[in-house]
């Protein structure tokens, strides 16, 4: 026998098999910390993937909702009906031509504002407020200003007399090409963010700068710009649930969004992943900003199981391979030396000796020890024999 470290007695019995199960050990836990750091790996991938596409959802609605704004001017620009009374400057005209269609979209598909424009940029009709005109917008909306002055079609969003909303709008010429001014339908945020929430279940709201919202748009409620709706410098103007939506975004994190920014918070024991998106005007100045936020339990569900699971194989296969292990070891190794063992204390000790039960199932790296004992037992037997 050996000693070990501190001068304690080793044995093959016990320190071989224990070194090996520690060695298991060590390898099966490595194994799963590596696993589940790929899987880690893979959640993060997976959650990416997730705020790319709400991010794309929420980009791709506003610039649809842009394109639909630009298509109902110009639609409405081109008609000739409207074009002479506009020339007219026959407002009453305008409002009882125009007024039942801007009902019906706006019930239909949230077009809630729709604005005629004289050159440079003076309000002339508000189809959706018509006790407000005569106003001008030079300051507050650089998008009429370069409607009437590059005379080419815009869209983007903005704050309006009437609030914020997705513009679409287009010089208006009369069948000589004269330039009369310029057409432009907005169509509001709420129901953009109905529509998501329906089709993808997201949560959204719409956060607005406050200044710019109190200079510019005089005609929104001013219920609408009180404490409880205020977050830092924003107003939150529009939500699908207030609650939530409180609940996922601080003033802190609003404070200095300049381009898409995401990540997870928890909220009532549901882990969301939320993504901000900014809103400039057509000039690119900051409007406010978007966020969307969506359920990402079942991502963070799924790889807190796969622990759970990891760990308990990690046990099972460190307990039937340590005894798988022991079992061999004993068996093959340990049993048939204590056997050689004993049995060779026999030839110190004088007299006969016994034949080794089993030998014949011994390792082959044993069968020579077992053939020098046959050798000793015959040769001692047969001198017992003379004697």
């Amino acid at each position: 026998m050996g000693l070990g470290p501190g001068g304690r007695e080793m044995t093959f019995r016990t320190s071989a098999p224990t070194a090996i199960v520690a060695a298991i050990v060590v390898v099966v836990l490595a194994t799963i910390y590596f696993s589940m750091r790929l899987f880690s790996g893979m959640v993060n991938d997976v959650e990416v993937q997730q705020f790319t596409l709400i991010r794309s959802l929420v980009q791709t609605a506003i610039i649809d909702a842009e394109n639909k704004a630009l298509a109902r001017a110009e639609l409405i620009a081109d008609l000739p009906r409207v074009q002479q009374l506009f020339a007219a400057q026959d407002r009453a005209g305008l409002t009882a031509e125009l007024g039942r269609m801007l009902a019906n979209q706006k019930n239909r598909h949230g077009v809630d504002q729709a604005q005629f424009h004289l050159a440079p940029a003076m309000s002339f009709l508000r189809l959706h407020d018509l006790s407000r005109f005569g106003d001008d917008l030079t300051a507050t909306r650089p998008m009429v200003v370069a409607l009437n002055r590059d005379r080419v079609p815009l869209k983007s969003p903005a704050i309006a007399a009437n609030g914020p909303g997705i513009f679409g709008g287009t010089p208006v010429f009369d069948a000589g090409g004269r330039h009369l001014g310029s057409f432009e339908v907005g169509i509001a945020f709420g129901p953009l963010m109905a529509g998501l929430k329906s089709a993808y279940n997201l949560d959204l709201g719409l956060f607005v700068e406050e200044r710019p919202l109190r200079d510019f748009a005089k005609g929104v409620d001013p219920e609408r710009l009180g404490d409880q709706n205020r977050f830092g410098k924003y107003i939150r103007f529009e939500s699908t649930n207030g609650a939530l939506i409180s609940a996922v975004t601080t003033p802190e994190d609003l404070a200095a969004v300049t381009e898409p920014v995401t990540y997870v918070r928890e909220v009532d024991g549901v882990v969301r992943g939320v993504v901000l998106v900014p809103i400039n005007n057509t000039a690119g100045t900051p409007l406010g900003v978007i966020a969307a936020t969506a359920d990402f339990s079942a991502s963070r569900a799924g790889a807190n199981r796969t622990l759970i699971w990891q760990a308990a194989f990690a046990l099972i296969g460190i307990v039937l391979l340590s005894g798988f292990v022991i079992a061999i070891l004993r068996g093959f190794v340990v049993r048939p030396l204590e056997v050689l063992s004993k049995s060779f204390e026999g030839v110190s000790k004088g007299g006969s000796l016994a034949e080794i039960e089993g030998a014949d199932h011994f390792p082959a790296e044993m069968q020579p020890i077992v053939q020098v004992y046959g050798r000793l037992r015959a040769h001692r037997n047969a001198a017992a024999t003379k004697g």
